[in-house]
């Protein structure tokens, strides 16, 4: 049966990015898309952060970035600062970039280690250019200063989700995407098929569609409470599930951080996203571990300024859907799994998961091995970035509390302790299934963990002296050069994209 109506339910992040994305079929033929969502239903808006794929989504939309940052009042993102991970303490930055660059095919990090282990004693954060800026408070993007003998600037964005959702309302309806304002009552599904045919909002209105996109959060309207989909329980590796968040003004008078930062307290952390006038913040934490009062204590001890709202509680269960798409529904955001914003993932998901369902759709109808594909290929995305986010709480020497004796010690997937070991046996990363996280991202939070490498490849011993050396200088001074010549992240964000009022 063939496509000619996309049902979307549920706005947000994840249902304005799809209404946007899936606008531009429209070009090419007269698809209908309708967009479900109530006022009365608040969306849990705490997803803040991004990582730079989220800047292509934009790039693709045609989105003028200036005027998006300026309307969302956004700030600049170059990685992620954990503090209290590995030790209390302790503290690194997860950058965007890569650690140099690769020499005769290998690894920056094992050149590196080759000198370390002669005696140079730079670490390795001096060779990334957006550990350097972020470091030192400052910003640029590469076209600013268009100079190919240099390294480029990788970067994201802090953005108010809910600002981000009214912008991308307004992209969408002006190229024919129609809101609905109104609850969904009722899910009609065809007895022999066993597709959804249609919703009834609470005012009797029946809006049938072809496809429908499920992005009404937690609750899992059509994926889970009309198909029964099932979920997958993903707790025993990831223990946080509950979170508090909370919004406050800089009242101490710093400026935005170019970077997020992730705070580890006794049983849980903390998260910090900088717009360009107020911090998110939230706390993130194991109800079996601290109590809803304590936690809660800890976020507001710990912030930049009196409270900006009244806190907004989550619950939640880490884990995924056993199904993203089924039948003719796929779910997205929320409705489709949660992770923790760790690795701030979330509307990295939503975005990966659009642009899998835009890869396989076809207006000509909806096939069995389009949902077997979509489901296998989001379905190993997951579990990538799972392993990753477990790597976090496994890799620490903490033991002040029973939280963190129980993660340092509980039993985790094969597929990382192979990881791991292999890392720590010689610096070796495999990147597997075209996964999200890069050579330097596995590098970064093992080493800022204080998983050391005992050797690195052989064939970086192989590598000619002195041209290697002089290569290996070159790198450092280069970041030096544009690091000194950037501007601090505030001026750059008052001249480039100030917040509109």
């Amino acid at each position: 049966m063939a496509i000619e109506h996309i049902v979307i339910v549920g706005g947000g992040t994840a249902g304005w990015m799809a209404a946007a994305a899936l606008s531009r079929l429209r070009a090419g033929r007269p698809v209908s898309i309708t967009l479900i969502e109530s006022e009365q239903i608040g969306t849990v808006g705490v997803g803040e952060a991004t990582i730079p794929p989220f800047v292509d989504f934009n790039r693709l939309l045609e989105i003028d970035e200036r005027e998006m940052m300026s309307c969302v009042q956004g700030s600049f993102k170059l990685g992620i600062q954990f503090v209290n991970w590995g030790r209390i303490g302790d503290s690194y930055i997860h950058p965007f970039g890569n650690y140099g660059y690769e020499m005769d095919g290998i690894s920056f990090h094992h050149v590196w280690h080759r000198y370390h282990v002669a005696g140079d004693n730079r670490p390795i954060q001096l060779f990334n250019m957006e550990t350097m800026a972020a470091h030192f408070g400052r910003f640029a993007r590469t076209a600013d200063y268009q100079r190919d003998d240099l390294p480029p600037v990788n970067y994201a964005y802090h953005i108010d989700a809910g600002r981000y959702a009214r912008f991308l309302r307004t992209y969408a309806e002006q190229r024919g995407v129609v809101r609905r304002e109104g609850k969904v009552g009722d899910v009609a599904i065809d007895g022999e098929t066993g597709f959804v045919t249609s919703v009834t909002l609470d005012d009797a209105t029946i809006i049938a569609g072809d496809l429908f996109i499920d992005c009404s959060g937690f609750r899992g309207l059509l994926i889970e409470q009309a198909l029964h989909t099932g979920y997958e329980d993903w707790s025993h590796y990831l223990p946080c599930d509950r979170a508090v968040a909370l919004p406050c003004l800089r009242e101490d008078g710093s400026p935005p951080l170019p970077y997020t930062r992730a705070t580890a307290h006794s049983a849980g952390w903390q998260w910090q996203v900088p717009l360009q006038h107020r911090n998110g913040n939230g706390h993130v934490y194991c109800s079996s571990f601290m109590a809803d009062d304590t936690a809660l204590d800890i976020l507001v001890g710990n912030i930049a300024g009196k409270p900006a709202a009244d806190p907004n509680w989550l619950r939640f269960v880490t884990g995924r859907r056993k199904k993203f798409w089924n039948k003719n529904v796929v779910a997205l955001g929320l409705a489709a799994g949660f992770m923790e914003p760790l690795e701030s993932t979330s509307i990295h998901l939503i975005n990966t998961g659009i642009n899998k369902l835009i890869a396989l759709l076809s207006l000509d109808g909806v096939t069995p091995v389009q949902e077997a594909a979509f489901n296998r290929l989001t379905g190993k995305e997951y579990a990538r970035i799972r392993d990753f986010l477990i790597l976090h709480y496994k890799s620490t020497a903490r033991d002040d509390s029973d939280f963190w004796n129980h993660c340092r010690t509980m039993a985790v997937p094969d597929s990382l302790v192979e990881k791991i070991e292999l890392f720590r046996h010689n610096g070796q990363i495999f990147r597997e299934d075209d996964e999200l996280f890069t050579e330097t991202s596995w590098a970064a939070v093992m080493m800022g963990q204080g998983i050391a490498m005992q050797g690195h490849n052989a064939m970086a011993d192989s590598l000619p002296e002195p041209t290697t050396r002089q290569e290996y200088d070159a790198i450092e001074q280069s970041i030096q050069y544009v690091v000194q010549h950037m501007p601090s992240h505030a001026d750059y964000l008052s001249r480039y994209c100030p917040a509109a009022a």
